[in-house]
């Protein structure tokens, strides 16, 4: 579903935030990327979802580049960066029909998946308010929902689990893990290890924009906890 080839990224003064990232997320994956603060996670991120330009490599959902239709790439693919930032004169409701209507979701399917989601996030009840009176929390559910209605193949999370009470959080693992075993796949970055541990079938970590370790989770982690792994490859020089 998504295949990272030989991607680097190079910021002003010739360093590389990201150094020859190899990656394959097939359908079904709930793949966690997990590495310290700066070492190339959202930029790596922000290059599949089309964001970010890059030079090296090439990136491909569903056997599209993203470099060469980055369009047929974004129609299938639903992206939550760690700050969501939302139209704020907008109702919820509008901002929601807004993106049914640029991923050209039927009024049928659009308005159950956003009874559903609205229902499962407890936010249905403020869908008429301006999303500039909802709380970080809210702003965080209603990004989800307009992610979700479109029923993406590929779902592109940054720090998805910040901002969410720990219900919305519940309910989140429990979308993720329906998504995956409708033949979806999940590419999302966290720093709460023990929700990737138990959520993701496969991990990657990076350091310093370097891959340093990849695979099924259980393979990763061995007989120890992904925390300790973590630390233990972060720290070793």
């Amino acid at each position: 579903m998504l295949t990272i080839k030989h991607f680097s990224k190079c910021y002003k003064g010739g360093k590389k935030a990201v150094d020859d990232l190899n990656l394959v997320i097939e359908p079904g994956d709930i793949y966690g990327f997990i590495g310290h603060n700066g070492a190339g996670k959202t930029t790596t991120i922000r290059a599949v979802v089309g964001v970010l330009d890059f030079e090296e490599g090439d990136i491909e959902i569903d056997g599209i580049s993203i470099k060469k239709d980055p369009v047929a790439c974004k129609a299938i693919t639903a992206y939550i960066p760690d700050n969501p930032d939302l139209y704020d004169h907008l109702t919820g409701i509008q901002y929601l029909n807004f993106i049914g209507d640029l991923f050209s979701v039927s009024k049928a399917d659009r308005e159950s998946l956003i009874k559903k989601y609205g229902d499962d996030f407890q936010i249905t009840a403020y869908f008429g308010d301006l999303i500039s009176s909802y709380s970080h929390g809210m702003k965080q559910k209603l990004a989800i929902i307009s992610a979700l209605i479109h029923r993406p193949k590929l779902l592109v999370l940054d720090e998805p689990f910040v901002g969410l009470d720990p219900k919305a959080a519940h309910v989140l693992k429990t979308i993720m893990a329906d998504l995956c075993s409708n033949g979806s796949a999940i590419f999302f970055s966290t720093h709460v290890l023990d929700v990737a541990e138990k959520l993701c079938n496969k991990i990657a970590i990076i350091k310093a924009g370097k891959l340093i370790t990849y695979g099924k989770t259980e393979e990763v982690k061995g007989d120890n906890s992904l925390e300790n792994v973590f630390l233990e490859l972060i720290d070793h020089d």
